[in-house]
């Protein structure tokens, strides 16, 4: 390497130096495209310096093209006998850095309009489901530009003098997720997750604070002063929370630009979502477990299923008598929770042009055609009559699985239903709303046992239905140990209650690695009929894949969800040859999962009263959560959060029995003269 190779060397290098500073702050995917840029530096010094020292190369072509004629022509006497000139190398290597200086600024999102509209027209269909960055205008009929801008930064990738496979290095923060998908949050003791799986931290679900123009929030506990810090000091927010000791329905400002509403609620819960409205048009809807206070995102497992809705072209007139799809859902939910009232107030004093005029603008302004999931509230009070029991707990279960198509059935020909319980506080149970729960969860209506007498109901066996919560042992074992499980709650005098089914208590562990999970999830698969021959065939399937479990990492896949009924089938499919393989073809479903709010308790899910004819739904909190099909067991081991089969606490002759206490303090925390739940002692059981 001569002297001119040197003084370039470290031009470079000082000019790397000046970019880092406005660089190093994304370092999600600076290092990525930083060590791509040092490769080909490396290589096309090394050639420069080859050039110099030894003849018969010709200078003609790029430095990958030298390198190649070199590797495959059988005689360098052949060449033409030069040496590459000192201005061809430099000219290649600003060209380098011009690709590398590009590839930064398409990640970063400071591409204009004319490198947009130049780009290769390949489409990339959105049923692949990669998700785009924030550069793309959220309307479906630009989604073919935005992947063209894609399609053409690997290309400029593969042309220089390293080729690589393409890796996508845009940062979550930056990604859209236009057909849904469900992840479990990060967590600083399980990073990375033992099964491979893509996380979402909160920054990630918020995306770039700049962008956001709206937001509503809501949480059952929620630290003001911590959430605060993730939105602009300008940035108009609704939060959905808890009410004071009156338990009526209010709204105050709590922060500039900020208001605090409170719904209705004697001695109930809240729920968690969100709605994030960004400069681009599109809104963000968030269902989470986690609840808005910093240890919920960092020390204990939590899920979140998000979905980025395009506006429409052009607002279309809304059809009042359309009450069940997912838009018509969120707004009853957000009536319900008293946000109409906090809109009202923002819009009349400090906020007139929020992209949210009125609650109906969610259907008449947002494309919702690409949501597939069905959307299961929990609307806090007395429900009477059908129309209105059906929109609520796990009535709404039950209508949500029959618009799916995931009825059981009746008689004979019905088919049997598996369903594990994940969560994190355990209610009263009894058999008489154990077997009420399971007939909604196979689909199934309320009218057909509403009328038989309670006396026959309350003596009923126990259903298929396995309820999960870590033993002590398992506790001990995570990283935090016992200091972790305050969040666990199980109060002494319900596992000690004569007729608790403590023989459906199975224990709960994490896929992802030794924490606690807050997560609430139930999986539910059919199965065959039991004989004295034969295993259910979902027991079958979930052993196997147990068993295959540690002999070798998987790849994990995003968990996104599919509508089969678009996709072709198969006659494989149909006859179930291969029933490990992820079918989305397939058109009949194994189960289906939920994932939300709702711990597995009669104050989340309600309790049923009343004749078939006249039903009467009670019930005590606000809850939010989606439902979904599953059609495969290895979808089935995607989205579970909790090793299965789980190990029954009953046949676990290590297991010790002790109680907790602790101060419990729910609502909202962190500002003085904010409202408060009062401390209430809560007792939780390790087993």
């Amino acid at each position: 390497m001569d002297n001119s190779d040197d003084d370039l060397a470290r031009a470079i290098t000082l000019s790397l130096m000046e970019h880092g500073s406005s660089l190093n702050h994304r370092g999600h995917y600076h290092d990525v495209a930083e060590l791509q840029f040092q490769q080909d530096l490396r290589h096309a010094i090394e050639v420069s310096s080859s050039e110099s020292n030894t003849p018969g190369i010709s200078s003609k072509g790029s430095c990958s093209g030298r390198l190649k004629s070199n590797a495959t022509t059988p005689s360098l006497e052949t060449q033409t006998n030069t040496t590459a000139p000192p201005n061809s190398f430099l000219t290649e290597r600003a060209q380098l850095e011009r690709e590398r200086l590009d590839r930064l600024k398409r990640q970063r999102g400071e591409e204009n309009q004319d490198e947009m509209s130049s780009s290769s027209t390949k489409r990339q269909n959105l049923s692949t489901l990669r998700s785009h960055t924030d550069e793309r205008t959220p309307t479906p009929s630009t989604s073919s530009a935005s992947s063209s801008k894609a399609s053409s930064s690997v290309n400029n990738q593969k042309a220089t003098a390293v080729a690589k496979p393409a890796v996508s290095t845009n940062p979550v923060v930056d990604q859209l997720f236009w057909d849904g998908e469900l992840r479990p949050t990060a967590n600083l003791h399980s990073m990375p997750r033992q099964d491979g799986k893509p996380t979402f931290r909160l920054t990630e679900v918020l995306g770039p604070k700049s962008q956001i123009t709206f937001a509503i929030i809501s949480s059952y506990s929620t630290v003001v002063s911590w959430i605060y810090e993730f939105f602009e000091p300008r940035t108009p927010v609704i939060l959905v929370a808890q009410p004071d000791l009156t338990g009526q329905a209010g709204i105050k400002n709590i922060l500039p630009n900020w208001v605090m509403t409170v719904p209705f609620l004697r001695n109930g819960h809240g729920c968690q979502h969100m709605k994030i409205f960004y400069e681009t048009g599109r809104l963000r809807v968030v269902i989470s477990t986690a609840n808005l206070i910093d240890y919920d995102w960092r020390d204990i497992e939590n899920a979140v299923w998000l979905q980025d809705i395009p506006p429409l072209p052009q607002s279309s007139p809304q059809d009042h008598k359309i009450t069940n799809d997912f838009p018509s859902i969120m707004e009853h939910v957000l009536r319900s929770v008293n946000a109409r009232d906090a809109l009202t107030n923002m819009l009349t004093h400090e906020h007139p042009n929020l992209p949210l005029q009125t609650i109906g603008d969610l259907h008449s302004k947002w494309d919702w055609s690409k949501v597939k999931v069905k959307l299961v509230p929990s609307i806090a009070g007395k429900h009477e009559g059908w129309p209105k029991v059906v929109q609520s707990g796990h009535p709404r279960l039950m209508k949500a699985l029959r618009d799916f198509g995931l009825r059981t059935g009746k008689g004979k020909a019905a088919k049997e239903l598996a369903i594990e319980c994940q969560g994190s506080s355990i209610g009263t149970y009894s058999t008489q709303w154990l077997n009420e729960f399971y007939y909604s969860a196979r689909g199934e209506s309320a009218e057909d046992w509403l009328d038989e007498p309670k006396a026959r109901r309350t003596k009923l066996p126990w259903p298929p239905v396995k309820i999960l919560f870590p033993s002590l042992r398992t506790v001990k074992g995570t990283v935090l140990g016992e200091s972790g499980g305050g969040t666990m709650f199980c109060r002494a005098n319900q596992w000690g209650g004569t007729r608790f089914p403590r023989e459906l208590f199975y224990d709960s562990n994490s896929v992802g690695g030794k924490v606690l999970m807050h997560t609430k999830m139930i999986i539910a698969t059919f199965r065959q009929k039991s004989t004295p021959f034969s295993a259910p065939s979902s027991f079958k399937a979930s052993s196997a894949t147990a068993s295959t479990k540690g002999k070798g990492k998987s790849t994990a896949e995003p968990i996104t969800i599919s509508d089969s009924e678009t996709e072709s089938e198969s006659e494989d499919d149909r006859a179930g040859v291969d029933d490990a393989a992820p079918s989305s073809s397939a058109k009949e479903p194994i189960g289906w999962a939920y994932v939300g709010s709702h711990n597995f308790t009669p104050s989340a899910w309600g309790t049923l009263s009343g004749s078939g004819f006249n039903p009467t739904l009670n019930n005590v909190n606000y809850e939010l959560g989606i439902l979904f099909p599953l059609y495969s067991n290895r979808e089935v081991e995607r989205v579970s959060c909790f090793k299965r089969p789980p190990r029954n606490h009953a046949l676990d002759p290590g297991r010790v029995s002790r109680v907790y206490e602790s101060v419990m303090d729910p609502g909202v925390t962190g500002d003085p003269g904010v409202s408060r739940v009062p401390h209430g002692h809560l007792q939780y059981s390790l087993f």
